[in-house]
């Protein structure tokens, strides 16, 4: 048994203490580690950077302990019980790590227990301990308890390491609004301000969550209990997924208010969220790649199946609002145009796979520079696009008798169910299987660069998908727009109100032929002095082929460079049900769109 007792040392100063009890160290000199990186986000974050000190001890004397790297550390050897002491820096308002202030905190196991070298097959136990404070705080994490009072301080054990460091834990004061799903325990916690209608997101959560049960199979979902961890904020938005829970980010305006039906864009987006993670319950947590069985969490973790993990979740996150009814078909494709868009746009698509931007997903994905657009592909979108390809396809060939589906669930009864790691290929194998014979765009969508065509499946589904050129950097897609630019910069900006800043410039586009980088002080075109507006109004009414100057500071020289404009490409992405569809488009149509009853 490993025993871990965390408390609060200063709140002020964002300081947790752990003392960690080994009864039985390693005779020879116990060796210990913090994990690298945490399952669900694919970055090395180096947690142990923020541990200030630690130290060892045996029956009251002092062991010494050597650093053997950025994250191991080894004990002298011992004849007794072994408790180790340290202290962590808390200060990461994130899904990914650890917070402490005064008023809550925050933690995933993988920022703050180490581990035991020899022993992360043995079970281990956790007693939180309450802060000195007066205000009313409690404990809210899934982590099986032993001994806790009612507000949910005390003594908790999980079988071993891996299983201790995937319970998130909120502290505080929140609001916790239960729900069942199948006979199964939920619940959502609210910690921060908030005016929400909390028997709506009750409702739509639970039609959500038994909607990706009953798509999987099942009676019921695979846990005991289930929470959404949900930190409310002013502006802010995240999640990751968890065994039995999940942690999330939103904008307080995100949420429905008491009295209003509609469902607005920061709503949408919340369902889309927890609808995200929670399909995540099954694909990733469970059905998981062979090299994730079990994690490696002190280093990379190489796998190209990322665009099956995580683009199949991102197209069910959003389908699913649809056929549960809690959005209409015409907001639902306006989501899909979004995300049709975001493809478009991305200028990387014809550099990297997406098998390859999921091996690459360590050192590009989530290190994306002022280049990325140019350089990299999201195995989200890509993977979301692929998805609802051989999904329509599947549909299509069989006459809406055959979908995505019916791969999903075969990986969940071999594989998830079963505590098997997925083999690399082996879903593009089981597309094939399911289909009856190859499916032709396949290995190019997702082996090649070549583009994708997904245009031709929405209209045999009775949808028509029609481009037009971006007007502005809050122009997302998926609507019309009354009025279109005549040309185009190729550059994304940030007014500074001294000045436009250079985010990034698109590979081959005007501002890159006249020498601008991002980074760059845009302060005047054609010698006036430069805001958003002024740059809009010159896009919208100069012709392409028209030349402007540019005044612009690199780092504190002056330079001027002239650049031409060109046409705006069409890249912004708008999907419309057709006017006038067969009855064997509508037929497909009802079956993708509304498809809750037959699930």
């Amino acid at each position: 048994m490993i025993h871990y007792t965390l408390s609060i040392a200063n709140a002020s100063a964002h300081h947790f203490e752990v003392r960690c009890q080994i009864t039985h160290p390693n005779p020879e000199g116990q060796r210990l580690s913090l994990p690298a990186w945490i399952p669900g986000s694919y970055k090395i974050r180096d947690f142990s950077k923020n541990i200030l000190w630690l130290s060892a001890e045996s029956e009251g004397h002092p062991i010494p302990v050597v650093k053997l790297d950025k994250q191991q550390w080894r004990c002298n050897p011992c004849s007794g019980a072994l408790t180790i002491r340290y202290r962590i820096y808390a200060w990461d308002l994130s899904v990914r790590s650890a917070h402490l202030d005064e008023n809550h905190a925050f933690f995933n196991g993988t920022s703050l227990f180490l581990n035991v070298d020899g022993f992360s097959n043995h079970p281990h136990q956790l007693t939180l301990s309450p802060p000195e404070t007066t205000l009313p705080w409690g404990v809210a994490t899934t982590l099986p308890p032993v001994e806790t009072d009612e507000d949910g301080w005390g003594r908790y054990q999980c079988k071993d390491y891996e299983s201790l460091i995937d319970h998130p834990v909120e502290m505080g004061r929140f609001e916790w609004i239960n729900f069942m799903v199948c006979g199964v325990p939920h619940a959502i916690v609210l910690t921060g301000h908030h005016q929400a209608d909390t028997e709506r997101l009750a409702e739509d959560l639970s039609q959500i969550c038994e909607h990706h049960t009953r798509f999987f199979g099942d009676m019921e979902p695979p846990v005991d209990q289930y929470l959404f961890l949900t930190l409310v904020v002013g502006s802010g938005y995240g999640g990751l997924e968890h065994r039995d829970s999940c942690a999330l980010i939103c904008s307080r305006e995100d949420l429905p208010r008491v009295g209003d039906e509609s469902v607005s864009e920061g709503y949408r987006k919340f369902l889309g969220l927890c609808s995200h993670e929670y399909f995540h319950l099954w694909n990733i947590k469970k059905i998981r790649p062979e090299v994730f069985s079990p994690y490696r969490l002190d280093r990379e973790s190489y796998t190209r199946q990322l665009w099956a993990f995580e683009g199949i979740t991102s197209y069910y996150d959003d389908l699913s609002l649809v056929q549960c009814g809690l959005i209409t078909t015409e907001s639902y494709l306006e989501l899909l145009g979004e995300t049709l868009t975001r493809l478009q746009r991305n200028r990387g698509q014809w550099i990297q796979s997406v098998t390859d931007s999921s091996l690459d997903a360590w050192s590009k994905f989530y290190q994306q520079d002022e280049n990325a657009n140019n350089a990299i592909v999201s195995y989200y979108t890509k993977g979301a696009i692929i998805a609802l390809m051989i999904d329509l396809y599947l549909r299509q060939q069989s006459s809406g008798q055959v979908t995505l589906q019916q791969v999903m669930q075969p990986l969940w009864e071999r594989y998830g169910k079963q505590g098997r790691g997925v083999p690399e290929t082996l879903i593009e194998q089981l597309c094939h299987q399911i289909a009856g014979s190859e499916i032709p765009f396949l290995w190019d969508a997702l082996y090649s660069t070549k583009p994708l065509e997904p245009a031709p499946l929405l209209q045999r589904m009775g949808v028509e998908s029609r481009l037009r050129p971006t007007t502005s950097k809050k122009d997302r897609g998926g609507q019309w727009s009354k009025k279109e630019p005549l040309s185009w910069l190729g550059a994304l900006l940030t007014d500074t109100h001294h000045a436009l800043r250079v985010d990034r410039v698109t590979d081959g586009g005007p501002a890159q032929q006249a020498g601008i980088s991002s980074g760059d002080q845009i302060i005047a075109l054609d010698h006036l002095q430069v805001s958003e507006s002024s740059l809009q109004s010159i896009l919208y009414q100069r012709e392409p082929g028209s030349k402007i100057t540019i005044h612009l500071f690199r780092r504190d020289e002056l330079m001027e460079r002239v650049a031409t404009l060109v046409a705006p490409p069409n890249d912004t992405v708008v999907l419309e049900l057709m006017a006038a569809p067969t009855p064997q488009q509508t037929t497909l149509q009802q079956q993708w769109l509304h498809q809750s009853d037959r699930l």
